[in-house]
């Protein structure tokens, strides 16, 4: 049979610290993209739109009103 709780070493576990000046720039790039995404989704095909026709608000219709962004 096999054990449900193996033993565990007496050595401890000690976190990594990872200094926020290394994180800075990926917190930032994510908060870009994340508006990027959110522009896509909410604001394209409107009075803002960067592409002609309605192929982006196709692509982005269930996720739009998922996001509660209003279409039509």
């Amino acid at each position: 049979m096999s054990q449900l709780n193996p033993t565990v070493s007496g050595t401890a576990v000690t976190p990594v610290a990872i200094p926020v000046r290394d994180l800075a720039p990926w917190a930032l790039f994510a908060a870009l993209l994340a508006v990027v995404v959110t522009y896509f989704v909410g604001a394209e095909q409107g009075a803002f739109s960067l592409f002609a026709g309605s192929d982006v608000h196709e692509w982005v219709h269930d996720g739009r009103h998922l996001l509660g962004f209003p279409c039509h």
